[in-house]
């Protein structure tokens, strides 16, 4: 029987594609890579015979074991069919202009479009926005949002690349940029490895300085981070209505991307934007004008879950704060370095032996704890280790099994400093 422990979606990008397939085909040749799980139960999960704690779903406020949630698919199913047959162009269920409604008013943006997936929004907005212009992409980016942009500059746009979070070399970049050319930065919010977030006030003020528009891939923080206030539950903000909102910006030169398969469970993405900019993608975009639509399961669960956020989200941001907390002081207690230096709920622990991934993912299944690897060249080798992804369904019980964990671990984990 074999086991796995999921893999990073980082990617590495100046490594060659063919180093990348053979590091997965190396994770399936041992047993780390593409199992299939056979039961859940709330957030442990069994593969095979043996029962995981599973601290590598994204789902962080867990509404995917929400009761209230499988009662809502069930009454739209009956109202809806199980799956609208129109694409976006032809005809939209009332489900989806009600989404992108409420989902405007609690990210207090223009307007809302929504679209199946975040993958799907890169590979079609990115190109629209960028118009045959210039790409200046952050190279921390998301895998997906680099595609989107290579996609682009297929059909014609000019690609640029600088260091992770580095303003001056973004700066130098766009002032070399021909004036009247359309200039489209692209970069994460929370990234989904470090688990940090960039000064989105430098560089929103940067691109307006050089009438640049900033496309922003909140997947991570969307649901999580959120509007600071004097009552919020926790150092995550308020609403959970993502990075622009929790920095205190507006969405003057801002597109913010975001999903609901993260902290919502549900398949289904937006793009947050001026009303100009919806129409455009409206008549322009080829995930709005022929993809398949998003299942009425999966609308109804968004729905569902913007009503629980608005009755008790940020009680589960709480929780979901305090469990990560937990796990970051007993980190700092070990001296065990991560890069997560925001508190948010994705804790990345570089090893300190690159070579001894494949004995250290093994030795975390066989203490029952199940986590995404990070290998190389998905990332660079000083940051090979795994990923912990904390979620409100985690429980105290199973962090104190983790936090035992790490602590036996402790001498094969990269030190602090």
């Amino acid at each position: 029987m074999r086991f796995v422990i999921t893999f990073s979606q980082t990617v590495n990008m100046d490594q060659p594609a063919k180093a990348g397939t053979d590091s997965i085909a190396r994770l399936q040749r041992v047993g780390l890579w593409d199992q299939v799980i056979d039961e859940i139960d709330g957030r442990r999960i069994r593969i095979g015979p043996r029962w995981l704690i599973d601290f590598a779903s994204c789902n962080y406020l867990g509404l995917d074991l929400e009761p209230d949630v499988a009662t809502a698919i069930d009454e739209q199913v009956r109202r809806w069919g199980t799956h609208p047959s129109w694409s976006r162009m032809l005809g939209s269920p009332r489900l989806y202009p009600l989404i992108e409604e409420r989902v405007a008013e609690l990210l207090g943006a223009p307007d809302v479009l929504a679209l199946p997936t975040i993958s799907q929004i890169h590979l079609s907005a990115i190109p629209v926005l960028a118009d045959g212009g210039h790409i200046f992409l952050d190279r921390q980016a998301h895998r997906t949002v680099y595609d989107g942009c290579v996609f682009a500059r297929g059909l014609g746009a000019t690609l640029h690349r600088f260091p992770a979070g580095d303003l001056d070399a973004l700066s130098g970049q766009l002032r070399t940029a021909p004036a009247r050319a359309a200039k489209l930065v692209c970069m994460d919010g929370v990234n989904s490895m470090t688990g940090n977030a960039p000064d989105l006030a430098a560089f929103a003020r940067v691109c307006r300085d050089h009438d640049a528009l900033l496309y922003v891939d909140d997947a991570h923080g969307f649901g999580v981070i959120g509007e600071r206030r004097r009552d919020e539950s926790s150092p995550y903000g308020a609403r959970g209505n993502a990075i622009v909102r929790h920095q205190g910006q507006t969405y003057e030169n801002i597109v913010l991307v975001s999903g609901f398969s993260k902290a919502y469970s549900s398949m289904l993405a937006f793009v947050a934007c001026p009303p100009a900019v919806k129409r455009r993608l409206q008549v322009t975009a080829p995930t709005y004008l022929f993809s398949g639509p998003t299942s009425t399961a999966a609308l109804a669960s968004v729905l569902a879950g913007i009503d629980i956020n608005a009755d008790r989200g940020d009680a589960l941001r709480a929780r979901l704060h305090r469990m990560t907390a937990r796990i970051l002081d007993h980190l700092r207690r070990l001296g065990v370095h991560t890069p997560n230096t925001s508190g948010f709920p994705l804790v990345q622990i570089p090893l300190r032996d690159a070579d001894g991934l494949e004995a250290v993912g093994w030795s975390l299944l066989e203490r029952g704890i199940y986590v995404t690897l990070a290998p190389y060249p998905g990332v660079p080798r000083d940051q090979v280790g795994f990923r912990i992804q904390v979620t409100a369904a985690n429980t105290d019980a199973q962090v104190d099994t983790l936090l035992d964990t790490l602590t036996s671990m402790a001498p094969d984990l990269r030190p602090a400093g």
